[in-house]
């Protein structure tokens, strides 16, 4: 009898959203404003500590959208990116004309690692003869940077942090809040986050001006007429009422949801310990690192040989693996320049079967052929990873039995 079906992480609602909801349609607040909206926007504000700001937007990848036209990109200007990423770290500053230079990671927490971005500051001025205009580390999982490095890299060259902090809610870094360090901190509420708002984000910023300046963006950059007046573009970004209403009702959970996947991550440390070639990631144990672990995940040694490994890669992919819709265009082809090895390509099928959602790791975007004549600084470390990572099931919907029974089925899957 097949298992039921275990998600990576999987929305799950405090019971306290539909009292928010039922408020704003009993008052008519169904439109992108509201007591919902600066509701969510003050829990998020004392979340991450009073000294910021919060505007509550859309998407994650708004919130890096603007925070790029607030540190002024234009066309023909450079952003340094961490490669190991989703596409929505990167994509915005496409939007605007400018160019990602992607920097590699580092192997302890798999983020931006700190003597590439100095190296590519230097060479970026020598090419260019000016300064990249901001710099965009990512939290891989939950997992926090380097934080202090990239921070004095920042001051030293006086060019801005954005924090692509999507998947770090609730992560820490000697105590603070990922998301408060650089001048901007980007968080994401899409169905599979810490915490969801349907869809949706928010981005942090340092000043009540600040936050002023991002919603006239947010909001079409309309001027101060008796009738609509636009002398910069602007964007369609705000949050809905209904929507942010579904994240005050999360906002009580927050910490119990943070919490709950360290507990899983935790449990997977004790069960996989003493299987052989399967490695699991956790933070640096120097005492700085407190990360949520919004995905748990491991490395599959090369030699570790999977049920079913002959034939990974023999049938083309024909839907999205992993996405919010799953509407893809066909795959040109079964192979690309950079896959996952066949073990785990092998494990992803096995355990799908097995009825549990797995997934690689992010493709790195240097590897990604719309960026393939984007300037990268490597040493790698991301590829390496990507061929052998492997992300397991974390969610607060995930039980003990659940996690048994995964690593079960990983026990299982192994022939040798």
């Amino acid at each position: 009898m097949l298992y039921k079906r275990i998600y990576l992480c999987l929305a799950h609602m405090s019971g306290n959203e539909q009292k928010f909801i039922q408020e704003a349609f009993d008052t008519n607040w169904v439109v992108p404003l509201g007591p919902n909206v600066n509701g969510f926007e003050e829990d998020i504000k004392q979340y991450v500590g009073g000294d910021h700001e919060v505007v509550a937007l859309s998407a994650g990848t708004a919130a890096i959208h603007l925070a790029l036209i607030a540190c002024s990109v234009v066309p023909g200007d450079e952003v340094l990116v961490q490669s190991f990423t989703f596409c929505a770290s990167c994509h915005p500053i496409k939007y605007l004309g400018a160019t990602p230079i992607f920097i590699d990671s580092e192997p302890d927490t798999w983020n931006m690692d700190p003597m590439l971005l100095e190296q590519a500051i230097i060479e970026r001025i020598e090419k260019t003869g000016k300064k990249p205009k901001a710099i965009i580390p990512v939290y891989l999982y939950g997992m926090p940077a380097k934080l202090d490095e990239i921070m004095e890299i920042s001051r030293k060259y006086d060019i801005p942090v954005i924090e692509d902090a999507a998947e770090g809610l609730g992560s820490r870094y000697k105590g603070k809040v990922c998301g408060t360090f650089g001048k901007y901190g980007v968080f994401s509420f899409n169905g599979n986050k810490m915490i969801t708002t349907s869809g949706g984000g928010a981005l942090v910023v340092p000043t009540a001006e600040d936050k002023k300046e991002i919603m006239f963006y947010a909001t079409q950059a309309r001027e101060a007429y008796p009738y609509y007046q636009h002398e910069y573009i602007g964007y369609n970004y705000r949050m809905s009422n209904i929507c942010a209403g579904i994240g005050r009702g999360q906002m009580t959970v927050a910490e119990v949801h943070v919490n709950h996947h360290k507990h899983i991550q935790a449990l997977y440390e004790e069960l996989l310990k003493d299987v052989k070639g399967i490695h699991l990631h956790c933070q640096p144990t120097t005492g700085e690192y407190d990360s949520n672990y919004w995905l748990c995940t491991v490395t599959i040694d090369e030699n570790v040989h999977m049920k079913g490994q002959e034939n990974a890669y023999t049938k083309a992919i024909t839907a999205a693996v992993g996405g919010a819709a799953g509407v893809t265009h066909a795959g040109s082809s079964i192979h690309t320049d950079c896959e996952p090895n066949a073990n785990v390509e092998a494990l992803r099928i096995f355990m799908d079967m097995k009825g549990i959602e797995c997934r690689p790791l992010w493709k790195p975007m240097h590897k990604q052929p719309v960026y393939k004549d984007c300037p990268a600084y490597l040493n790698g470390v991301s590829e390496a990873l990507f061929k052998v990572g492997f992300c397991l099931p974390a969610g607060p919907c995930v039980t003990d039995e659940d996690v048994k029974y995964i690593v079960d089925c990983i026990k299982e899957a192994i022939t040798e």
